[in-house]
């Protein structure tokens, strides 16, 4: 069973297919998390379901192992500047870590995709990998900008809140993943 979430290395896209994605990330990007915040609304949660479920991450880490580094790092720097323009979210305070962080996911799930390793492994990684890109920013903020509420440990203080986030992704991407990189093969 282990050995059915391993991706065997595969060729790289075209650089029209990785646009595609890119584009296509963004986009979902955008819009799942504008469900979560529209569940909040109608469930009475408010903002709750969005920071829970950190949605804007799934797409992104998605394209990464889909796609490539180059459509990962694109995507996690592009998205959370249209979803900023287009809804207001993530907040101009936030932006900016939300870009380092969402760019190092897509970029680390992208570096990973050729590497054999069970998708839920890889998963694990690119979402460390994503917070510590974060907590240096907020290094860099805190002690060179001195903006103070940016704590570098904040980051890792917020898992507890953002746990079910985290589970949803290391369950839906490795399955994702799996099957559109296995689509068109007959089920054994």
């Amino acid at each position: 069973m282990v050995n059915t979430l391993i991706i065997q290395k595969r060729k790289p896209l075209s650089i029209s297919a990785q646009a595609a994605a890119t584009v296509l990330a963004i986009v979902a990007a955008v819009a799942v998390p504008q469900f979560f915040h529209w569940l909040g609304i109608v469930s009475g949660a408010g903002k709750a379901p969005g920071v829970a479920f950190s949605p804007m991450h799934l797409p992104i880490i998605l394209v990464g192992f889909l796609a490539g580094p180059y459509a990962g790092l694109i995507s996690g720097l592009l998205g959370p500047v249209v979803a900023h323009y287009m809804s207001g979210m993530p907040n101009a305070m936030q932006l900016p870590f939300m870009m380092v962080e969402l760019a190092g996911y897509g970029l680390s799930a992208g570096l990973l995709r050729s590497i054999r390793l069970p998708l839920v492994a890889k998963t694990l990684v690119a979402l460390i990998t994503g917070r510590l890109f974060r907590m240096i920013a907020c290094v860099i903020a805190f002690y060179l900008l001195g903006n103070e509420k940016m704590r570098p440990l904040g980051i890792w203080m917020s898992i507890p809140r953002v746990l079910p986030g985290i589970v949803l992704q290391l369950v839906l991407i490795p399955l994702i993943v799996f099957r559109v990189e296995n689509r068109g093969k007959a089920d054994l």
